[in-house]
Parts: C-alpha cells; structure tokens; sequence
C-alpha cells in the first residue's frame, strides 16, 4: 500500500510540489519515497539519505530530491537551506520530498503532509493534508485508483 501510494502520487505530481513525511522509524517513509519515484520514471535505486541527508534524482519525468532530518535537531535543518529545493532558485523545479519534516522551524505553506502509522494488527494509514491546489491533485490520485480505506 505504501509504495502504491507513492506510485499514484509520482505519475500525478507536478514541479514544485514538497511532500513532508512524517512517521515513526519503519512506518514506511522510504517505501513511499521509492514508489513516487517510481511513479516519476526514475529506474535506479532509491536509498534513504540518512547520512547523506540528501539525494538527487534526475533521470525521471520530474526531478526527485530526497531529504532525511533524521539525525538533525530542528536548529540544524536551516543549514540546508532547503528553500533553495521548493523555490528552485539552484536546481532544476521537481519534487522535494522530507522525511521526518516535523523537524523543520519553517515548512513551505504550499506543502503535502503525509503522515504514516502503523496501525494495530498490521499495516499502515497514511493522514494526508493539503491545501489550495495540492487538494485537487490529491483527489485525483485517490479517486483514480487507490481505495479511500487504503489511503
């Protein structure tokens, strides 16, 4: 379900679009990374960049930026000037995607949350949040093949 997820949503997204992930460890955040690669044509592997913090895709429909906060504390997020990915002032616009955002002082306001659980019994939910026009891409996505109880 996870790497579907990210799948429907790597065929849909558009340039400039941040996804800030958000889970516990093992809730499937780089599965959902893979399959939104995958969705985007991207054909070589996709690892977590933990400690690389980011990895850079280019070879797809869109370009994929990967990011783990992971081993940062929120005051160190800054360094990376992030910004410079979703407002693509020195890198080709594609798709940012963040893992463990909550440690970010400052998120863009344009963004998709998606947060993964695990849910008692097995498997995962994903709570995803947009607004203005990332809801309609949302429900493109849902209402072209995922099933609402999946996502």
């Amino acid at each position: 379900m996870t790497w579907a997820l990210g799948h429907r949503l790597g065929q849909w997204l558009e340039a400039g679009t941040v996804l800030l992930l958000s889970g516990d460890l093992g809730s499937g955040k780089t599965t959902l990374v893979q399959g939104v690669g995958a969705g985007l044509g991207i054909a070589g592997p996709i690892s977590s960049p933990t400690f690389t913090l980011i990895n850079e895709y280019l070879d797809g429909r869109l370009p994929l930026y990967h990011v783990d906060l992971y081993r940062l504390a929120p005051e160190q997020v800054d360094s990376l000037e992030l910004e410079s990915y979703w407002d693509a002032l020195e890198v080709t616009p594609g798709v940012l995607a963040i893992e463990w955002a909550e440690r970010m002082p400052d998120c863009p306001t344009a963004a998709i949350w998606l947060r993964l659980e695990t849910v008692p019994g097995g498997g995962r939910r994903a709570i995803l949040t947009a607004a203005d026009k990332q809801i309609a891409l949302l429900e493109q996505v849902i209402g072209d093949g995922l099933l609402v109880d999946e996502v």
